[in-house]
This record gives structure tokens, sequence and C-alpha cells, in this order.
């Protein structure tokens, strides 16, 4: 038989989401209540709220897998080699140069395609 029990783990994590959401939730509705307010103090206390949230939603198991994939996307984010500048404006001549014949090509079958529709029309 298969029965679907939910650990008390992922009932944890599921109450640790819901209660970043609510700080997410009650710095967005903050900030437009105490319109009064400064508007720096306002972005600070969102800044401050959203933090919490986030600091409280990296305790759960899906919190931890994504600063997992965060801190291995940076690691291969170090790994590629970008290229310079030479090789960013050569390459953007060419793709440049390219455009331009191809775009000469297609008005010059353009132009035939049209002279020949007109000789078939009469």
């Amino acid at each position: 038989m298969n029965s679907n029990v939910e650990s008390p783990q992922a009932t944890l994590d599921t109450v640790k989401l819901a209660v970043a959401l609510a700080f997410m939730l009650a710095g967005l509705g903050a900030f437009y209540i105490f319109a009064e307010v400064s508007r720096l103090y306002r972005v600070l206390g969102l800044l401050a709220a959203v933090g919490v949230a986030i600091v409280i939603a990296a305790q759960t198991v899906r919190g931890r897998a994504l600063a997992a994939f965060a801190s291995d996307v940076q690691v291969e984010v170090r790994k590629v080699v970008w290229p310079t500048r030479q090789e960013t404006l050569q390459t953007t001549l060419a793709v440049f140069v390219v455009v331009f014949i191809a775009a000469i090509i297609l008005w010059l079958l353009d132009m035939l395609l049209a002279v020949v529709i007109r000789w078939l029309m009469g």
C-alpha cells in the first residue's frame, strides 16, 4: 500500500516558507501603508523585511538547494573565458558585414522577382 504521509521536516519547511512569505507581504504592505514616512525609511524597511524572509526561506530544504545552485553557478561563471574587447569588436563587425551582404542579396532577389512578375503579368 502506498500512503502519502508528510514528514515533520516537510511540514516545518512549509511553515517556514509561509512565514517568509508573510514577512515579504508585511514589508510590502507597510511600504504602502506608511506613505507619509520618508521613502528612504520605507525602502530600508522593505529591504529588511525581504532580507529576513530570505534568511527564513534559506533554512528550508529548497532554500539550501537554491543556495547550492547559486554557488555552483558562481563557480561555472568563473570558468568562462570571456572574449577580449578586440575579439568582440571583430565579431560584431563580421556580423554587420554578413547582415549587410544578405540584405543586398535579398534586395536584388526581390527586384529580380518583381521584374519577372511584371513581365509575366504583361
